[in-house]
């Protein structure tokens, strides 16, 4: 342990864990009972409780589960022989043959109702009608009138029309020659005649040749003593003025002495200025803050420095500081290991006072208990089991199995019925079907006889095989 937080002395520790021994012994005592009852209502009521319902709901539904099953199967076989087999034969033996036969009835009778009088009007009316009351004069007058007719005008055509062919491409391109010859008497040759020898001569002899003349002789000396005169008379002169005159009295006078003051007067003034502004501005800067804490922020920070800081740590913090080191975590800590210990100790003394509590109920109570159990009722029920429980599991089982055997017998009387009644059915069915269709009946029950082989009279027979009469199945009716 460090020296900040030294251990408290033994005044403080050893009263702590006397109280809390006196107020966590009963707590733990009451504990340890709970636990202890929670224990032994699970192993002597909840867990044999737990099983006895597991092994009843076990037994009821193996029971009920034995029961619907065999009831079950019974009403199977009860629906099989009763409903489904019935309304099998039923189906197959009545409602199909009925209803193929309805089948092929509704068949014929459509077939006669909506078929074969459409066919009948067909092939009987509406043909005979159509080939010989429209169709074969059609044909005729097709034969005899139209087609002699229209070969006639084809051929009248054709002729009409090779001579038109031969006539108009000939004419055509004779009024197209002469409408061309005209178009171009009427509109291009005057023109024509009008540009090549009026328009033509009149512009090239009367307009472009006097004014070439006019500018190779006249305007083009007349423009070269001009532009000679203009040179040597007004642009010398005034480029030897600007080069001579304005330029160098431009240059000594403004510019030079524009740049000498700029370069020695004016730089020097703004480097000056630049460097005095600066300085100046964060001089004045620096003394309004230096008076602008002196007078707003000083007071505030020496208040808050030199009297509330030292108030507040001195005045509150270090007593709860000291308070809570050296008084209420030692404490603390104390009474969280004292409740540590005085729970062991606490469980030392329960568990001896249980002890103690087990031997005195053991010794009042369990120890005659068990006396009795081993002297008196061990032997009492040895007898009952071996001289009451065994006869009559024994005449149970005896019981048990003679009731199978009888249910047994029961089941096979009653499979017998069903055979017999099956029997009883499908002899029925076969007289019915006697009755409707006819044949010669069977003496025994069962499949019908075999055809027997004819030998014709022969004493060699198939093996196995009974030679049948020699007398025609129409003959005997």
């Amino acid at each position: 342990m460090s020296m900040e937080n030294p251990p408290p002395p033994a005044l403080i520790r050893v009263p702590i864990r006397i109280v809390v021994l006196v107020v966590v012994l009963p707590i733990r005592m009451v504990w340890d009972v709970l636990t202890a009852t929670a224990h032994l209502l699970d192993r002597a009521v909840l867990r044999p409780t737990g099983r006895g319902l597991a092994l009843v709901l076990n037994g009821l539904n193996q029971g009920l589960t034995w029961v619907l099953v065999r009831v079950g199967r019974g009403l199977g076989l009860l629906f099989h022989h009763l409903v489904a087999r019935p309304a099998r034969w039923l189906y197959r033996s009545v409602l199909a043959p009925a209803g193929r036969g309805l089948a092929v009835l509704g068949r014929f009778l459509g077939n006669a109702l909506f078929v074969w009088p459409w066919v009948g009007l067909w092939w009987y009316v509406v043909v005979p009608v159509a080939r010989y009351g429209i169709a074969v004069p059609a044909g005729w007058l097709h034969r005899t009138v139209l087609r002699p007719t229209g070969r006639g005008l084809a051929r009248a055509l054709t002729a009409v029309g090779a001579g038109l062919g031969w006539l108009l491409p000939r004419l055509g391109r004779g009024l197209a020659t002469g409408t061309g010859w005209l178009a171009r008497a009427v509109f291009v040759w005057p023109w024509v005649g009008l540009w090549r020898y009026a328009v033509v001569p009149i512009c090239r002899y009367g307009v472009a040749a006097p004014a070439v003349w006019l500018y190779r002789r006249v305007l083009s000396p007349l423009g070269t003593g001009l532009l000679f005169l203009l040179e040597k008379g007004v642009f010398v002169p005034v480029a030897a003025l600007f080069r001579y005159v304005l330029v160098p009295l431009l240059r000594y006078g403004v510019v030079v002495p524009v740049l000498w003051f700029d370069r020695y007067v004016l730089n020097p003034v703004g480097q000056g200025l630049g460097w005095l502004l600066p300085r100046l501005g964060r001089g004045l800067a620096v003394g309004a803050g230096w008076l602008a804490g002196a007078v707003f922020v000083w007071p505030w920070v020496g208040l808050w420095r030199y009297v509330l800081v030292p108030l507040v740590r001195y005045g509150i913090v270090v007593p709860l500081g000291w308070l809570w080191n050296r008084v209420l975590v030692p404490v603390a800590r104390e009474i969280r290991d004292a409740l540590a210990v005085c729970w062991r100790v606490a469980g030392f003394v329960s568990r001896a006072v249980g002890r103690a509590v087990k031997w005195v109920a053991w010794t009042l109570v369990g120890r005659p208990l068990s006396w009795f159990w081993r002297s008196v009722c061990a032997p009492v029920g040895h007898w009952i089991r071996d001289a009451v429980w065994v006869p009559a599991r024994r005449a149970a089982v005896t019981a048990g199995r003679v009731a199978r055997e009888t249910l047994a017998g029961a089941g096979r009387a009653a499979r017998e019925a069903l055979a017999s009644a099956r029997a009883a059915v499908r002899q029925a069915r076969r007289d019915t079907w006697r009755a409707l269709v006819g044949g010669a009946r069977t003496d025994r029950p069962g499949e019908p006889d075999v055809a027997r082989a004819r030998t014709l009279g022969s004493t060699t027979n198939v093996p196995g095989a009974a030679p049948a009469p020699e007398i025609s199945l129409r003959k005997r009716g």
